[in-house]
Protein backbone atom coordinates (compact mmCIF):
# COMPACT_ATOMS: atom_id res chain seq x y z
CA UNK A 1 0.00 0.00 0.00
CA UNK A 2 1.63 3.86 -0.92
CA UNK A 3 2.74 5.63 2.14
CA UNK A 4 0.39 8.35 1.52
CA UNK A 5 -2.89 6.44 1.65
CA UNK A 6 -1.75 4.10 4.49
CA UNK A 7 -1.34 7.37 6.65
CA UNK A 8 -4.99 8.84 5.57
CA UNK A 9 -6.37 5.61 6.20
CA UNK A 10 -4.81 5.49 9.82
CA UNK A 11 -6.26 9.20 10.55
CA UNK A 12 -9.70 8.40 9.85
CA UNK A 13 -10.22 5.66 12.70
CA UNK A 14 -12.60 5.85 15.03
CA UNK A 15 -11.68 5.61 18.76
CA UNK A 16 -8.79 3.62 18.98
CA UNK A 17 -6.28 2.10 22.03
CA UNK A 18 -2.96 3.16 22.57
CA UNK A 19 -1.06 -0.01 25.06
CA UNK A 20 1.42 1.71 26.70
CA UNK A 21 4.08 0.34 29.30
CA UNK A 22 3.22 1.83 32.40
CA UNK A 23 6.45 0.47 33.95
CA UNK A 24 8.46 2.59 31.69
CA UNK A 25 9.42 6.01 32.75
CA UNK A 26 10.02 7.12 28.68
CA UNK A 27 6.65 5.20 27.80
CA UNK A 28 4.62 7.51 30.88
CA UNK A 29 6.53 10.62 30.06
CA UNK A 30 5.51 9.96 26.50
CA UNK A 31 1.60 9.33 27.58
CA UNK A 32 1.79 12.65 29.29
CA UNK A 33 3.88 14.66 26.96
CA UNK A 34 0.70 13.31 24.04
CA UNK A 35 -1.85 14.09 26.91
CA UNK A 36 -0.81 17.45 27.08
CA UNK A 37 -1.60 17.77 23.28
CA UNK A 38 -4.96 16.52 23.30
CA UNK A 39 -4.16 13.02 22.68
CA UNK A 40 -6.23 10.45 25.28
CA UNK A 41 -8.72 13.61 25.76
CA UNK A 42 -12.19 12.84 26.06
CA UNK A 43 -12.25 14.60 22.45
CA UNK A 44 -9.51 12.80 21.01
CA UNK A 45 -9.80 10.03 19.21
CA UNK A 46 -7.15 7.79 20.69
CA UNK A 47 -7.39 6.43 24.26
CA UNK A 48 -4.57 4.91 26.44
CA UNK A 49 -4.54 1.75 28.29
CA UNK A 50 -1.61 0.14 29.98
CA UNK A 51 0.09 -3.15 29.12
CA UNK A 52 0.03 -4.01 32.31
CA UNK A 53 -3.58 -4.08 32.82
CA UNK A 54 -6.19 -7.17 32.67
CA UNK A 55 -7.99 -5.25 29.86
CA UNK A 56 -5.10 -4.47 28.12
CA UNK A 57 -4.55 -8.75 28.45
CA UNK A 58 -7.76 -9.77 27.56
CA UNK A 59 -7.85 -7.01 24.60
CA UNK A 60 -4.49 -7.75 23.23
CA UNK A 61 -5.30 -11.92 22.86
CA UNK A 62 -2.28 -13.59 21.51
CA UNK A 63 -0.46 -10.46 21.24
CA UNK A 64 -0.33 -10.22 24.76
CA UNK A 65 2.86 -11.80 26.55
CA UNK A 66 3.75 -11.66 30.24
CA UNK A 67 5.99 -9.01 31.40
CA UNK A 68 7.21 -6.31 29.88
CA UNK A 69 6.25 -5.52 26.01
CA UNK A 70 8.91 -5.25 23.46
CA UNK A 71 6.39 -2.15 22.08
CA UNK A 72 3.66 -0.31 22.02
CA UNK A 73 0.11 -1.28 20.34
CA UNK A 74 -2.46 0.57 18.63
CA UNK A 75 -5.89 -1.42 18.24
CA UNK A 76 -8.42 -0.23 15.45
CA UNK A 77 -11.74 -0.67 16.90
CA UNK A 78 -11.77 -3.27 14.12
CA UNK A 79 -9.54 -5.46 16.40
CA UNK A 80 -6.38 -4.62 14.05
CA UNK A 81 -3.42 -4.60 16.32
CA UNK A 82 -0.39 -2.23 15.23
CA UNK A 83 2.72 -2.38 17.02
CA UNK A 84 6.07 -0.56 17.29
CA UNK A 85 6.85 2.38 14.90
CA UNK A 86 3.93 1.79 13.12
CA UNK A 87 1.28 2.22 16.40
CA UNK A 88 2.35 6.26 16.75
CA UNK A 89 1.62 6.71 12.78
CA UNK A 90 -1.91 8.02 13.24
CA UNK A 91 -0.34 10.28 16.06
CA UNK A 92 1.66 12.28 13.63
CA UNK A 93 0.21 15.18 12.46
CA UNK A 94 -0.75 16.08 16.01
CA UNK A 95 2.89 16.68 17.39
CA UNK A 96 4.62 19.73 16.64
CA UNK A 97 6.29 19.81 13.10
CA UNK A 98 3.95 16.69 12.47
CA UNK A 99 3.21 17.60 9.03
CA UNK A 100 7.35 17.65 7.89
CA UNK A 101 7.88 14.47 9.60
CA UNK A 102 4.73 13.04 7.71
CA UNK A 103 6.80 14.48 4.49
CA UNK A 104 10.36 12.62 5.47
CA UNK A 105 8.57 9.44 6.25
CA UNK A 106 7.21 8.92 2.74
CA UNK A 107 10.79 8.36 2.05
CA UNK A 108 11.70 4.50 2.02
CA UNK A 109 14.93 4.84 3.67
CA UNK A 110 13.94 7.02 5.77
CA UNK A 111 11.18 5.51 7.39
CA UNK A 112 13.25 2.13 8.02
CA UNK A 113 15.35 4.84 10.10
CA UNK A 114 12.42 5.91 12.37
CA UNK A 115 11.38 1.95 12.19
CA UNK A 116 15.44 1.07 13.63
CA UNK A 117 15.67 4.02 15.78
CA UNK A 118 12.51 3.14 17.35
CA UNK A 119 13.33 -0.70 18.11
CA UNK A 120 16.36 0.59 19.45
CA UNK A 121 15.18 2.95 21.84
CA UNK A 122 12.13 0.36 22.85
CA UNK A 123 15.00 -2.14 23.07
CA UNK A 124 16.74 0.18 25.73
CA UNK A 125 14.32 2.19 27.28
CA UNK A 126 14.73 0.72 30.87
CA UNK A 127 18.39 0.65 31.10
CA UNK A 128 18.58 4.51 29.74
CA UNK A 129 15.40 6.04 31.35
CA UNK A 130 14.51 3.71 33.81
CA UNK A 131 11.33 2.56 35.34
CA UNK A 132 8.64 4.67 36.01
CA UNK A 133 7.31 5.28 39.62
CA UNK A 134 4.21 3.22 40.99
CA UNK A 135 1.37 4.37 39.47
Amino acid sequence: MEFKKQIADQLSWQVCLLVYDEECRLCVSTKQKLEELGIGQAESDVKFLAYQSDAAKRILGSNYRPGRPDAAFLIRPSGEVFQGFEAFLPLILNLPGGRLLLWWLRFSSARRLAEWSYRMVARHRYRWFGEADPP
